[in-house]
């Protein structure tokens, strides 16, 4: 066939060597200088995606200058896969890889695991025929792929921003995201599910799992794992192993190799004979009997455990059939161990160890990229915290410095912390007590206990969590540590809400599920200054449990000085700003938000108390008491769910019968419902707790017009 030009979307005419049929041939009239949103909300891609979304970025951002990309601008589902060659494939794959770093510069977002892969995702998609085949990911970073193939590539740069694809599969955006992920460790639960709803419906699709490395940390994992072994249903978990581990020792063990050798053993242990074979065997040593079947089991499983890297007997005593490793960069390899399982009517569950190996980033750049989360709450305030050396100091920052502090002076305070990835902070407590300092990985579970059990022993551990992960341990806090009032202090970061990492990660709930617990004594921090405070308090609690909280962000302050903490007493409050008439009870970041809405009350002659409320448990009475006696009006504003800190003080103020006079009280909290990602002061408009929205909430009860703002 000869060389034809052909015209691409950014106008780059490119001469493209490959084999299409009529479906596949395009010229610039192919995109139209107008977009169709009812045409596009009709392709069988897009199901519900537009109704998600709402509306296209702006066609300036779709089309900006990059390479061509022929094969992937006739990609508009997977079906479009199957007629491509193993060498058009490839070609895809490096298209791919292309799109996602055009992206990225677009976005400025990281996609170094969905880089990673992109062969497995192609390999994916052309061997299985979803949506009908169900492919689920453990983990959104690895789907970007994924989402390009499915009909998502367009809203690429929305990723992450209001109104944009979620960055996370999402089952609301594509019928080709069979189940959400976001926190990890749920697929292959979720995947079993299916296959035995499957099973039981008499149906035929396939059902394919995706995890990786964090994943395998975490304990469902394994759970789901040995129920997998045991329901026997058909079902194929990928393991996505990139070599990145939360433990620097690790990386430095050896690394599972591939070679021919392995390539070659992995396409038989896949084989439909071998398969057959082996379970041939396993027929004729139970009717032989007299133990021949058990010693089989055991020289199969030597002999597989000795071709296979290390610890693949694993999955094979979960009951798991272990193929592998698999080189995640050769397609060839992938499509042809993928089509053989795919082949087998009957194969149980099946493990496929794919290596991926992440392109190596520079620990700087790693730093970044969490960085750039953290300093994703800027839009909390308005001002801006910078450091010496032009990195915006956060939170984060100033917890790790208090500790560090608090550690020199207090031997047996150790930091156990859990999480998909660990802030860059603790880098310096990690450095200063290296022996003091326990990163578990996505282990909160294990890291509650294990706090709890550090507590027993004479130490004072601090269990640093992110909000929304905490959820995953909620029986642990209850049962192996607040019922025993075991000391244990946890710091809560990433609470409220999170910007681009939307509903997943947003802490909106742990005020409520902590407050509720009889032991627990419950803070959130409203600027640095107090975060500081909290931690030295904290470390002086040694008869029952207690948590802080603190969101994302940068500091409230610009002369934020290094300082330490004086203990709090415990169930106090103070009053910020002392007006009439109208007071403003806010509780952690949301006391800042207050401040602005009195700052625009007194512009309009409103003069408004705001108070710091500083514990949710215990409450500081005799501060509700003054102010409920000394104001018409309160307002409690808390950045977290109905059941929290305004939930206690409608409970105490009740009882205490505030509300049979002339008091009127109104809560501000988060929405009954999930805000779904944007920027943090999207975010937060979206949910009525700017200032503005508590100022107009103000003149509402003061029976004044909201049309000051």
């Amino acid at each position: 066939m000869g060389t034809a030009p052909t015209q691409c979307p950014s106008g780059i005419t490119a001469n493209f060597h490959a084999k299409f049929d009529s479906r596949t041939e395009f010229s610039c009239s192919s995109f139209p200088s107008t977009l169709n949103l009812s045409k596009l909300n009709s392709h069988p891609t897009s199901k519900g995606l537009v109704n998600k979304i709402g509306s296209l970025p702006d066609i300036d951002d779709l089309f900006w200058e990059k390479a061509p990309t022929p094969i992937l601008d006739v990609v508009e589902n997977p079906t479009h896969l199957k007629s491509l060659s193993i060498k058009e494939l490839k070609l895809l794959a490096d298209e791919i890889r292309l799109e996602l770093s055009s992206t990225k510069s677009k976005t400025q977002r990281s996609f170094k695991a969905s880089l990673a892969a992109v062969e497995l995702t192609v390999a994916l998609h052309y061997v299985f025929h979803a949506p009908v085949d169900k492919i689920l990911w453990d983990a959104g970073e690895q789907t970007y792929a994924h989402k390009i193939l499915t009909g998502r590539r367009i809203l690429m740069p929305t990723l992450r921003q209001k109104n944009g694809l979620s960055g996370y599969t999402s089952r609301t955006e594509s019928e080709y995201d069979p189940f959400g992920a976001g926190h990890g460790c749920n697929s292959i639960s979720a995947g079993l599910g299916m296959a035995v709803a499957r099973d039981i419906k008499g149906k035929r699709e396939r059902v394919v799992t995706v995890i990786n490395n964090t994943t395998t940390m975490a304990g469902q994992v394994y759970e789901a794992m040995s129920n997998a072994g045991y329901l026997d249903s058909n079902l194929v978990v990928i393991l996505n192993d990139s070599r990145h581990s939360l433990h620097p020792k690790i990386e430095e063990g050896p690394k599972t190799s591939i070679n021919a050798l392995s390539s070659t053993l992995s396409r038989l242990q896949s084989s439909k004979s071998f398969r057959k074979f082996r379970e041939a065997a396993k027929d004729v040593t139970k009717r032989i009997g007299m133990g021949m079947h058990e010693l089989a089991a055991k020289v199969d499983e030597y002999a597989r455990g000795m071709m296979g890297p290390l610890g693949s007997t694993l999955f094979e005593e979960l009951g798991l059939y272990y193929i592998g490793p698999v080189d995640g960069r050769k397609l060839e390899d992938l499509i042809c161990v993928l089509q053989e399982v795919a082949s087998l009517d009957s194969m149980g569950p099946v493990l496929i160890h794919v290596i991926t190996e992440e392109n190596q980033c520079s620990e700087d750049n790693q730093k970044k990229v969490t960085v750039e989360k953290q300093q994703e709450g800027l839009s909390l305030n308005d001002i801006y915290s910078f450091s010496n050396d032009g990195h915006c100091r956060t939170y984060s920052d100033c917890l790790v410095e208090a500790l560090v502090m608090e550690a020199e002076k207090e031997k047996d305070i150790v930091v156990v912390h859990a999480g998909t990835e660990m802030d860059p902070s603790l880098k310096l407590f990690r450095e200063r007590f290296s022996d003091r300092f326990f990163d578990v990985g996505m282990a909160e579970q294990h890291a509650v206990t294990f706090s709890a059990g550090l507590s027993c022993g004479g130490l004072k551990p601090f269990c640093i969590i992110p909000s929304a992960f905490l959820q995953r341990a909620y029986d642990q806090v209850v049962h192996d540590v607040d019922r025993q009032r075991i000391p244990v202090r946890f710091v809560i970061t990433s609470a409220g809400l999170v910007g681009s990492d939307g509903p997943l990660q947003c802490g909106a709930f742990d005020i409520t599920f902590m407050s509720c617990l009889p032991n627990m004594i419950v803070m959130a921090a409203s600027d640095e200054d107090e975060l500081i405070d909290m931690v030295a308090t904290a470390t002086r609690i040694d008869d029952r449990p207690v948590c802080f909280r603190y969101p994302r962000g940068a500091l409230v302050r610009t002369d934020y000085p290094i300082h330490g903490g004086s203990a709090l007493e415990i169930g106090t409050g103070k009053v910020l700003v002392e007006g009439k008439d109208v007071a403003l009870l806010g509780y952690g970041a949301m006391v800042q938000n207050c401040l602005k809405a009195q700052a625009l009350l007194a512009k309009l002659g409103i003069n408004v108390t705001v108070a710091d409320a500083r514990f949710c448990k215990p409450l500081d009475i005799k501060l509700l008491r003054w102010l409920c006696s000394n104001h018409d009006i309160l307002i409690t504003v808390e950045e977290g769910s109905v059941g929290g800190f305004s939930s206690h003080v409608a409970q105490f103020i009740a009882l205490d019968g505030q509300l049979d006079g002339r008091l009127k009280w109104r809560p501000i909290v988060l929405p009954d419902n999930y805000i779904e990602h944007a920027s943090p002061k999207e975010q937060l408009a979206l949910a009525g707790l700017t200032g503005h929205h508590i100022a107009a909430t103000t003149l509402s009860l003061l029976g004044r017009t909201r049309r000051y703002f």
